[in-house]
């Protein structure tokens, strides 16, 4: 490997060392941490020799850049068999190949995923765990499998003192593909200039442990012992091969190197005047009043990437701990595909420590964004029509918070317009959101009223409630008929409540809300969410 003593390996020779039929682990988080070099060569090596093939690819989170990067350099028929993977959306290409019956395709939750390497590592057979039951991953419904062509059972119920949990089953890993910023030419490796860390050490124990390979790739080598050891994140001991690749991105496509995304500056605070009242902004603003100071919370992807930004023109942000599943806590979360990194965070820690706190409960308030809502509070995000994001880091975050908002557009491809402080419905979405049965379950509204935990659901033109027997309507937007623009594009009529009520009018007028004076308004004065 390389030369003598050396463990520096171009790519491409990198590439050479996967074998057909192995068990390949890498790591990735959206545009965070791409083992692009590597990941590349694999890819060309495929498409000029037709080797590897027939992989199991393992991805503790969904990566990728919507187009060639990431999990898109496994995405060709033969290169790989199955994909394990929480999320999908990031490789259009490899979500293709699921919705065509021409891979295998299960989608666990993601910090069931990360701890499914950390048992690999341990070599436990199952991982043990309440999240997901209820939903599209419990063996009752679809145990977590995507299409047709995917058999075999890797998740079952357990009981255990009378109470049921999932137990997940552990492969061995053949390869592990890491990133990180430097290593020494023993192969110690920091990651000083990432935005977060994932789980890079239990992926090299578990690929070492079985007798595979870790391939690390890295932006710099240094001399051995130029690494102050509290800055190691993966011992020298587990590495076999490093490729060096100084054009590595910070975040794929979107930042090279900011050091205020990494924590080793801080960046100016900006303040950020209110913007246009978009239908977007509106659901942002609402949710933005389930605020609570001292609260900790998770930003989820999709439209609830909003309520940070309210949060700072608000100059609340300072009141609040925002975390984001990939690890970083505190800062002010980024938008779109780069949420996975916050900027100016508090603390970065790894992966399957913040799910453990995640999965344990330590969340107080979580605002995730949905794709479906049906008439028991089922919600859906994972998979709906010919659209393929997986779950991500949702059953783990909305199966587990202490309050849950879900964020989304009432209706899909509709015509709403916001203005003199009212919505204006003009045409009609050519798809309910509010369907009788969502298509695949990714929270369970029935197990949240068990638990007695607080769901709010968030549009533009109303905002309802998780009740019993099911979903009930709360408030309804200035300007919006409760018949006309709200129960007719409903595929279910949901309860109305006898003390509905007008949605703030300050959320559809220019300007900010006072979130501070809502926090200390008599509970009268609050909206009917607020607890």
């Amino acid at each position: 490997m390389g030369t003598p003593h050396s463990k520096v390996l171009s790519a491409e020779q990198a590439a050479l060392l996967i074998r057909d039929g192995s068990t390949l682990a890498v790591e990735g988080a959206g545009r965070l941490l791409l083992s692009e070099a590597i990941c590349g060569a694999v890819e060309r090596r495929f498409l000029a020799t037709g080797k590897p093939s027939g992989l199991t690819l393992i991805q503790p989170c969904g990566f990728g850049d919507d187009e060639n990067a990431g999990a898109s350099h496994f995405a060709h028929v033969g290169l790989v068999r199955r994909v394990i993977s929480p999320g999908w959306g990031d490789s259009p290409k490899m979500a293709g190949l699921a919705l065509d019956n021409q891979v295998e395709a299960y989608c666990f939750p993601q910090g069931v995923v990360g701890q499914m390497i950390w048992a690999s590592a341990c070599k436990k057979p199952r991982v043990i765990s309440h999240v997901g039951l209820g939903t599209f991953v419990d063996p009752r419904l679809d145990g977590g499998k995507l299409n047709a062509v995917t058999r075999d059972d890797l998740v079952e119920i357990l009981e255990l003192d009378g109470t049921e949990w999932l137990a997940f089953r552990v492969l061995p890993i053949d390869v592990a593909i890491i990133r990180g910023t430097t290593a020494d030419e023993f192969g110690n490796i920091s990651m000083e200039q990432e935005p977060a860390f994932l789980e890079p050490l239990a992926l090299a124990q578990a690929a070492h442990n079985a007798g595979g390979l870790v391939l690390a790739e890295v932006k710099r080598l240094v001399r051995r012992g130029s690494l102050h050891p509290q800055m190691v994140k993966v011992p020298g001991i587990l590495v076999d091969g490093l490729v060096v690749n100084p054009e590595a991105w910070q975040i794929h496509g979107e930042e090279r190197y900011n050091p205020a995304y990494s924590g080793e500056t801080k960046a100016p605070d900006v303040a950020l005047a209110p913007g246009e009242l978009s239908q977007r902004m509106v659901v942002a603003r609402r949710a933005a009043m389930e605020l609570a100071p001292g609260a900790v919370i998770n930003i989820g992807f999709g439209i609830a990437d909003g309520v940070p930004v309210v949060a700072t023109q608000e100059a609340v942000g300072g009141e609040v701990t925002f975390t984001v599943e990939q690890g970083t806590i505190g800062g002010i979360p980024m938008r779109g595909r780069a949420l996975a990194a916050q900027i100016n965070p508090e603390a970065i820690i790894d992966q399957l420590s913040q799910f453990s706190f995640y999965q344990g409960g330590g969340l107080d308030l979580a605002f995730l964004s949905f794709a479906q809502v049906d008439q028991q509070g089922n919600v859906n995000v994972s998979k709906f029509g010919t659209k393929l994001p997986g779950c991500g880091g949702f059953i783990d975050i909305s199966q587990n918070a202490k309050r849950v908002v879900f964020c989304g557009l009432f209706s899909k491809a509709n015509t709403v317009r916001v203005e003199d402080g009212a919505v204006r419905v003009v045409s009609r979405g050519a798809t309910s959101k509010f369907p009788a049965r969502v298509e695949h379950v990714t929270f369970n509204g029935d197990r949240a009223r068990q638990r007695g935990q607080p769901v709010l659901y968030v549009t533009e033109r109303a905002v309802f409630r998780l009740a019993e027997p099911g979903v009930e309507v709360l408030e309804i937007a200035p300007g919006c008929d409760l018949e006309r623009d709200v129960l007719a594009e409903m595929g279910f009529k949901p309860k109305i409540s006898p003390a509905l009520r007008q949605m703030c009018p300050s959320v559809f007028r220019p300007g900010l809300l006072g979130l501070r004076r809502t926090w200390s308004a008599p509970s009268a004065d609050r909206p009917s969410g607020m607890l």
